[in-house]
């Protein structure tokens, strides 16, 4: 009997094994798919992803982001922009704030730039929702780095954005040195659909504000992984 039970067990376990690497092999398919993707839609506003700056000066990263938006909003893809990001304990500049100096430097008016923060991808997108929703805006072009972009899209659509991927196209992360992103993406992806994107946030900040925080997309300058929450 003993022994029947714990043949049983190993079965159990092993299923169990098997549906995991088979969710997270679909939601990896998915994460890369999404990556490729780049929608010719128009929308209500266009939301950039916040990334690391350095002293006032968009990283690589932020600045291949920046590049981006400000494209959509040339080509007249949206009305709005909408950047995130706060600062690490000691910074002069939030990442919200170096972003929006950029665009306005190239001329977008202030008045077409809503300045979040975030210490996270979830409260990127908390920081601004309420002032997006207030303009009356329900879609969004979502600019961030190729193999974050699913999971971007996801969590804006948590906040009642409709989203369409337009992932940086010429972001300095690329080719094999970003696999171990997309596993990363992957497995937030996967948890974020089963606990929800907010719980995973709260999780990894449990007392942090949004306001003025770090934004964790610095793990694309190799910092630390924010994909992850």
């Amino acid at each position: 009997m003993i022994l029947f039970s714990v043949r049983w067990a190993i079965r159990l376990m092993a299923l169990c094994l098997v549906l995991i690497v088979g969710y997270l092999g679909v939601t990896g398919v998915q994460v890369w798919l999404t990556s490729r993707e780049q929608s010719s839609a128009t929308a209500d506003a266009i939301l950039v992803m916040g990334s690391a700056e350095y002293n006032g000066t968009p990283s690589p990263d932020l600045a291949a982001r920046l590049d981006q938006a400000l494209s959509l909003y040339a080509a007249k893809r949206a009305p709005l922009i909408a950047v995130t990001g706060g600062k690490e304990v000691g910074d002069t500049h939030t990442e919200a704030g170096v972003s929006a100096a950029w665009l306005e430097a190239r001329g977008v008016p202030a008045a077409s730039i809503v300045v979040g923060s975030g210490s996270d991808s979830y409260q990127n997108v908390a920081s601004v929702a309420p002032s997006l929703k207030a303009r009356g805006v329900t879609s969004l072009l979502v600019v961030t780095d190729p193999f974050h972009e699913d999971r971007a899209m996801a969590i804006a659509s948590t906040f009642g954005f409709a989203p369409s991927p337009t992932p940086t196209e010429h972001s300095p992360l690329r080719g094999s040195g970003t696999f171990s992103y997309f596993l990363k993406e992957t497995v937030a992806v996967a948890a974020g659909r089963i606990i929800g994107y907010g719980t995973l946030s709260n999780a990894d900040h449990p007392t942090t504000t949004t306001v003025g925080a770090p934004s964790p997309d610095r793990l694309h300058l190799g910092l630390h992984l924010s994909g992850v929450v």
